[in-house]
């Protein structure tokens, strides 16, 4: 055990208790609009992203780069080791970069990027790629690897798959994490959105999940045939129009394995990812609020089934 170990607990556990959690979150998606879910937001830690006045996509971006701020704090503690295995969780903000750099390319309106520091893996190499199959290139030169093809989904859904199957080397309850989370993605597209993975998709999909759930030909087939550490994301979801259960369990399993693990004995990268995975799971809860806030408040039911 290291001080530096000791440390990241001490501050994995410092950061955690900045959540607003569960009952401060709906309480602010109660808000009877955006002016006001904003005002309250920007009172709390989550100031250090968000403003008053804000529209919502402003807001919800300033709830994601806080908690990127804390991540990064958070990194700053730790050993390489440490720093490692919460870069590759992390990933997911350059996922979100990359995406609004596909929408640059195509001329559409994009959110500025997330300022990602030592949290970053590829993205300096990326970010002023000319066009898309010029992305595609550099991608192929990363860690992320070859989408395959440099179309805008395609690049998009292998990435994520990518994403999921580093988080998944982390072994533990990260690997059910990646794996649940990978099975709705690859279920979404295929029986959700109706459409066949591109070739690097699949290769990705199977090797992770494995090719006979992968290309089953339905969704109760396929989870069926999914290994133990995916198949506990559809239970009792046989038809696609339950998907949307499936999405949240994942958040619900992160929060409860998240907890277990920031609460645990150990001064490893066990509290760390801990932290990391309740706090991300808590700004996706109140991004959600903002979004009904933004509605008037209403209806809660929507919002309680989700988060």
């Amino acid at each position: 055990m290291s001080a530096a170990w000791v440390a990241g607990r001490v501050r994995a556990q410092a950061l955690a208790r900045r959540r607003l959690g569960p009952g401060r979150t709906r309480m602010l998606a109660e808000s009877a609009s955006l002016a006001d879910a904003v005002s309250i937001l920007a009172a709390t830690p989550y100031g250090h992203g968000v403003t008053k006045d804000q529209d919502l996509a402003s807001a919800q971006h300033g709830v994601a780069g806080t908690l990127l701020w804390h991540l990064r704090v958070l990194a700053g503690w730790l050993p390489r080791g440490g720093a490692t295995a919460l870069r590759t969780v992390a990933a997911w903000f350059e996922l979100a970069n990359i995406d609004a750099l596909l929408q640059r390319l195509e001329d559409r309106p994009a959110e500025e990027p997330y300022a990602l520091g030592a949290l970053g893996t590829a993205w300096a190499r990326l970010e002023d790629a000319p066009d898309i199959a010029g992305l595609r290139e550099r991608l192929a030169a990363s860690s992320w690897g070859d989408p395959g093809e440099a179309d805008p989904w395609t690049i998009r859904l292998v990435l994520r798959l990518s994403w999921a199957s580093r988080v998944h080397a982390l072994g533990g309850r990260a690997a059910a994490w990646a794996a649940g989370a990978a099975g709705v993605l690859v279920a979404g597209e295929r029986f959700g959105a109706g459409r066949d993975l591109p070739q690097a998709a699949l290769e990705r999909a199977d090797r992770m999940l494995g090719a006979s759930p992968v290309r089953a030909p339905a969704l109760g087939a396929m989870a069926a045939r999914l290994g133990r550490d995916a198949r506990w994301a559809f239970a009792g979801i046989d038809e696609p129009a339950g998907l949307w259960r499936a999405e949240a369990r994942c958040w619900e399993r992160l929060e409860r394995d998240g907890d277990l693990m920031l609460r645990g004995p150990d001064f490893g990268v066990g509290p760390v990812l801990g932290a990391a995975i309740v706090l991300a799971v808590d700004a996706w809860r109140v991004r959600a609020a903002l979004e009904i806030a933004s509605r008037g408040g209403g209806p809660m039911g929507a919002y309680d089934a989700l988060a």
